[in-house]
């Protein structure tokens, strides 16, 4: 299981959830304010941060970047914040998920382990993917092409590693707004669009002319080796 890093300063919810969290299989560590928490996980490298928000020395949404800049843990913010513009600050400072007090240790559990499995850090083999000339390491979050290494933004890593863990396979839209922006259903297919654009990029490709990057019109994208005869012929929009 994981080793989780609590960051909370209200002994009774920090006591709660050591307990149900080492009851799930989990070592848990904690720690009562955002800078002792930050050098926790620069000390011991924890497998996910519960980062709650309302910290007695340094905002939540302060420390988030702070974390940001030093490590690609994931991060669940665990909060009595309801507002909305709460939310969606935490998001785009790098929050993985946000959950709001009070959560039952179950939902909590199960938040774990999925952002667990999207980090590539549940049980899944280790070491980096390797595509054609692509080599995408999940634990370090770096990518190297032909030997070179690639400078992505979090969400272009994030977008590049779905899609590395089901090469060859086409994903819709829907799934890489659920897996990588955490936003279920329609409606965001711009926002895959453009980080897409980017990607391309940076992977020295186009829509016009795909080499890893494949688009199956109106269907998704897939990952392909190029050197593989499957990824000749691929529609693009």
């Amino acid at each position: 299981m994981a080793v989780i890093l609590i960051v909370e300063d209200d002994p009774g919810i920090c006591s709660a959830l050591t307990r149900a969290l080492t009851d799930r299989g989990h070592t848990v560590r904690s720690r009562g304010a955002g800078l002792p928490g930050l050098q926790a996980v620069l000390d011991d490298a924890p497998d996910v941060v519960l980062l709650d928000l309302g910290l007695p020395d340094v905002d939540g949404l302060r420390v988030l970047p702070m974390l940001r800049s030093v490590t690609g843990v994931p991060v669940i913010i665990i909060t009595a914040r309801e507002d909305g513009s709460d939310v969606v600050a935490a998001l785009d400072a790098g929050a993985d998920d946000f959950v709001v007090k009070p959560f039952g240790a179950d939902h909590l559990d199960a938040r774990i382990r999925a952002v667990l499995r999207r980090s590539g850090t549940a049980g899944e083999p280790t070491g980096p993917i390797v595509v054609g000339g692509l080599s995408i390491d999940a634990s370090s979050r770096s990518v190297l092409l032909d030997g070179v290494a690639v400078d992505l933004s979090r969400k272009e890593f994030d977008l590049l590693l779905t899609l590395a863990r089901r090469v060859g396979e086409v994903v819709s839209k829907r799934d890489l707004l659920a897996e990588v922006w955490r936003q279920p259903g329609a409606g965001g297919d711009r926002t895959v669009d453009v980080h897409l654009s980017w990607l391309r990029r940076k992977l020295g490709e186009s829509a016009a002319a795909p080499v890893y990057l494949h688009t199956s019109r109106g269907v998704g994208l897939r990952l392909v080796d190029p050197g593989h005869e499957e990824a000749a012929g691929t529609p693009q929009p």
